[in-house]
């Protein structure tokens, strides 16, 4: 995969707590450890009971993607489930794929979006990742719950060769935005490559941020992404840094292009604001 794709897609109103129990993108997703985002999730042995679940290099293939649904983590088409083996409930029990049983106290799950976190329900203990090992073949684990702690940290997404049209229920635009650009797209999808391949969230129209949060659309520097360009004069100058951990680009110029008003004091652009 290369650089980074980052969608944005807001909600229309806070999302009550007891619906946190999946993740806010919608659909089959990917499960990544914090330490690498080119590690995922995988079935090992395919859709077979007692399949090993491990870390392996992210393909984006069915033995990688989960759905959350009706409290299970579930693959290939809902028929298999994320299981707890033998539902042994101590730390260092390793996790495997089941056939999925409603009701099942095995194969129930909660997925805390505001901490990252998949919780065994009910049972104090959470998804690790064992020894905090990213080796290919590397069996996960339940280990109790440490809120904070990296080995229990999963990011869920899509991966950026096979986004979805959208990836949340009343998002205003998309995320598979194809090549080429447009003034008017609604792409809400950013690419952060180098210093002089990256896009930005800004207004669709002449608007203070914080009023229209969630229809913030994608403009990008190349016009080979599907979204809005920057006009020319945008930019003054450009900062980029890129660690293990993050990527952060400042600068200075004239915003007003890309519909940001004088004097904006700008807005809250994620999924655990009150707008998304």
């Amino acid at each position: 995969m290369s650089g980074i794709a980052l969608l944005v897609a807001l909600a229309a109103s806070i999302v009550p707590s007891t619906l946190a129990q999946t993740p806010t993108y919608q659909g089959a997703l990917t499960l990544s450890p914090i330490a690498s985002n080119a590690k995922c999730l995988s079935s090992q042995n395919g859709n077979a009971n007692g399949s090993p679940i491990v870390i392996a290099d992210c393909t984006g293939g069915t033995d990688q993607l989960f759905t959350f649904q009706n409290g299970q983590v579930t693959m290939y088409g809902g028929t298999m489930c994320l299981d707890v083996t033998e539902g042994v409930n101590a730390d260092g029990t390793k996790l495997q794929l089941w056939q999925c049983y409603a009701g099942s106290a095995n194969q129930a799950w909660y997925y805390n979006f505001w901490d990252n976190s998949l919780s065994w329900t009910n049972k104090g203990k959470c998804l690790d990742l064992t020894d905090w090992s990213l080796a290919n073949g590397n069996r996960v684990q339940i280990w109790s719950c440490n809120p904070g702690h990296p080995n229990q940290f999963w990011n869920v997404g899509y991966m950026a060769s096979n986004l979805p049209a959208q990836s949340q229920n009343g998002q205003t635009g998309t995320n598979n935005c194809g090549t080429g650009s447009s003034a008017s797209s609604q792409c809400q999808t950013l690419w952060l490559n180098s210093y002089d391949d990256f896009c930005l969230f800004g207004p669709p129209r002449n608007a203070v941020i914080g009023d229209i949060e969630r229809e913030a659309v994608a403009y990008c520097t190349k016009g080979t992404h599907g979204t809005r360009v920057f006009p020319p004069g945008t930019f003054k100058g450009v900062h980029w840094v890129k660690t293990p951990d993050y990527v952060q680009i400042t600068g200075q110029g004239d915003f007003t292009k890309i519909n940001i008003p004088n004097g904006d004091s700008g807005g809250e652009l994620d999924n655990h604001g009150a707008d998304g």
